[in-house]
């Protein structure tokens, strides 16, 4: 029996790892992205590696007409926020109805928008745990430890996409699920502000409290909306801001989950601001804000990176801030 077509759709750093993996693994995979991706992979192939000493290689098909996506049962989301909309248009135009559409988008809104454009096709949300780093000459590397979560729905499409080095799960709960990475990824604005490796930041007392200020604003704010939160992490979603107010011998014990990280790795908004790109700041810190007004709950913190971030985007080599230019 033939196997299910997937086409990762808008592959960066994220779709280019998974679909690497699932190459790697026999799964029938095509990367849809951009000439570079193309032209890249063709002369030196894909290889994924991480922190942990895994490294594969595969030879993915990769295209660059969306006319590809006409062959698709399975389509992995991989494009920025901004994106939705577009992919989604040409995910209309091209693949079959009966394709199964996932979100591995950072964000809550995503599938809200494909949903919108694709009618009553099967879109479901996504949870991508982990942050991959592209090095160049087709080698896409995993800096930090996590799991790929989906929403649960008919098919087992759970057991086709989780293969060695990729562990995949179906939850019932994506929604909170993806409110909770919304929380973990307020880190990402944090460490484009100093300057710093994510765990050199995570050592330090100073950024740790910035980040469980803005944490615990997160959290207020969806309890004062009435959302639940699963966090994708070890510890409980609340206990998280009081870890990361641990003093740093005491933190580096309770949290080392928290610190499976490659020595210099830093988080994708590092890279989007050292390129002039736009950043997704609007997705994490600007969704938290927005509710906070909606719902008359103060989030200074989150409003001050917000603002720190968007004054950057497009002007590469700015200075890092201090903790303290952050919370006052």
């Amino acid at each position: 029996m033939d196997q299910p077509r997937i086409v990762a759709a808008g592959a960066g750093a994220i779709g280019c790892f998974v679909g690497g993996l699932l190459a790697a693994a026999g799964r029938d995979v095509v990367l849809l992205g951009r000439d570079w991706l193309r032209d890249e992979v063709v002369a030196r192939g894909l290889t994924c590696s991480d922190f942990d000493g895994m490294e594969v290689s595969a030879a993915p098909e990769v295209a660059v007409d969306p006319g590809v996506l006409a062959g698709a049962d399975v389509v992995l989301v991989c494009v920025k926020s901004g994106a939705s909309a577009e992919i989604g248009r040409l995910i209309a135009q091209h693949a079959p109805e009966g394709a199964v559409v996932v979100s591995l988008q950072n964000g809550v809104r995503n599938v809200a928008v494909l949903r919108e454009v694709l009618g009553g096709r099967d879109v479901r949300g996504g949870m991508v745990g982990f942050n991959v780093v592209h090095r160049g000459e087709g080698r896409f590397h995993r800096s930090t430890s996590g799991e790929v979560m989906i929403g649960a729905g008919s098919g087992s499409l759970g057991q086709l996409l989780d293969v060695p080095g990729l562990e995949v799960e179906e939850v019932g709960d994506i929604e909170a699920v993806q409110r909770g990475k919304l929380i973990l990824n307020l880190t990402n604005a944090v460490n484009a502000l100093s300057g710093m490796g994510l765990r050199e930041m995570l050592l330090d007392y100073g950024w740790r409290r910035v980040m469980a200020v803005q944490m615990g604003e997160a959290l207020k704010v969806f309890k004062a909306a009435g959302l639940e939160v699963r966090v994708p992490a070890k510890a409980p979603g609340w206990m998280i801001p009081w870890i990361l107010r641990l003093p740093t011998g005491l933190f580096q014990r309770v949290a080392a989950p928290m610190l499976t990280v490659d020595a210099g790795a830093k988080t994708s908004m590092v890279a989007d601001l050292e390129a002039g790109r736009r950043t997704e700041v609007d997705e994490f810190q600007g969704e938290i804000v927005r509710l906070g007004a909606a719902h008359r709950v103060a989030v200074p913190v989150n409003a001050c990176v917000l603002q720190m971030v968007e004054a950057r985007e497009g002007e590469p080599g700015l200075s890092p801030v201090r903790p303290s230019e952050v919370l006052g």
